[in-house]
């Protein structure tokens, strides 16, 4: 196995992987704080979701807050998982150079 073979394709991004970094320290985050946090756009933000969304990392939530529509968004089981072999993998690499 090559010394980036545990890499996660779907972590490649850095939007990606501050989605990711974001929801496994917190239980979830809506649209908004992810926005903010990461300073993206709306379409930058929602393309990076669907990403991760399409692999089953990250499950969303939709609802109304006060007649206002809300968006939640939480890793997986698998999501989780992933993730953290990622960051092992990238631990990895660091501690071989």
């Amino acid at each position: 196995m090559s010394l980036i073979g545990n890499i996660n394709k779907a972590f490649d991004h850095r939007i990606r992987l501050g989605i990711m970094s974001i929801l496994m320290v917190n239980e979830f985050a809506d649209f908004k704080t992810l926005k903010e946090l990461l300073d993206v756009t709306d379409g930058n933000l929602a393309s990076h979701i669907k990403a991760l969304e399409k692999v089953d990392y990250i499950k969303i939530e939709k609802s109304f807050i006060n007649r206002k529509p809300n968006t939640k968004y939480s890793t997986t089981l698998l999501g989780k998982k992933e993730f953290k072999n990622h960051i092992k993998a990238l631990e990895h690499i660091i501690n071989k150079q």
